[in-house]
């Protein structure tokens, strides 16, 4: 997807701490990067280094110790429709439909009921779950209940979309293909993405950009723009040469 050159989001000299009982921990520390309209960025990097964390701020979710964030540059102070999150472990609304858990934006939104049924079927449709909309949570796999979980978030028509390793806790294969899903998803639908992962594959798979971070307090050690053609062939020897690349990177100590 070719971004626009827009810029959606934008971090100025983060910082985030918690209160320990031993003392504050920092987090992050002096973070500064832009995310451009239509841009599928990652944020990669080692196992409790605050990538979660970072997506929640962007989200609103959690607040800046130091910094700022901007969206459309305005001070992001609390959570907002306008940012989506499509967390880990999908949070759906186990009493509804897959029909009525993606057309809950709509709803919220008064869209009305002729565009609101139209566009709740297009989501539904665009992540292959026709014929599942009289379905429930409980009566779906994990890769569908994903599934859901981005239809509703797309279906909500959020001008950013926020995702914190929505595939992380699927088996393999069921994992591999939720990629292609989303990636093809994204390629059809222009959305600017922000996706959290610790999975080099994955960020190389789906990303225009990826942000590798240390281990905290969590900095920015490197950027990569990732020029590789969609779909992605994980066999590639440029693909390859990525992913030694990367995780070399991400394992040295400076």
């Amino acid at each position: 997807m070719e971004q626009s050159g827009k810029i959606k989001m934008s971090c100025r000299n983060l910082e985030k701490t918690f209160p320990t009982q031993t003392g504050n921990f920092q987090v992050l520390k002096d973070l500064s990067f832009d995310v451009e309209e239509n841009e599928f960025l990652v944020i990669f990097g080692p196992g409790q280094c605050g990538k979660t964390t970072l997506l929640y701020m962007l989200a609103g979710l959690e607040t800046c110790t130091g910094g700022e964030i901007l969206h459309n540059g305005n001070p992001v102070m609390e959570p907002d429709p306008s940012r989506a999150v499509v967390y880990q472990t999908m949070a759906l609304f186990p009493w509804m439909t897959v029909w009525n858990n993606v057309g809950f934006g709509p709803k919220m939104r008064k869209i009305d009921k002729e565009t609101s049924k139209k566009q709740t079927q297009r989501f539904i449709d665009l992540v292959g779950l026709t014929g599942f909309e009289k379905s429930y949570p409980v009566q779906l796999s994990g890769g569908m209940k994903q599934r859901v979980g981005i239809a509703r978030a797309y279906c909500s028509d959020p001008d950013v979309l926020l995702m914190d390793e929505p595939f992380g806790h699927l088996e393999a294969q069921t994992r591999y293909m939720m990629q292609e899903a989303l990636e093809q998803i994204w390629q059809s639908e222009k959305r600017t993405v922000v996706f959290v992962t610790n999975n080099i594959e994955e960020a190389l798979y789906l990303a225009d950009r990826i942000i590798l971070m240390t281990d905290c307090p969590s900095r920015i050690k490197e950027e990569y723009h990732i020029q590789l053609p969609r779909p992605r062939n994980l066999v590639d020897e440029e693909f390859l040469r990525l992913r030694k690349e990367i995780t070399e990177r991400m394992n040295s100590k400076d």
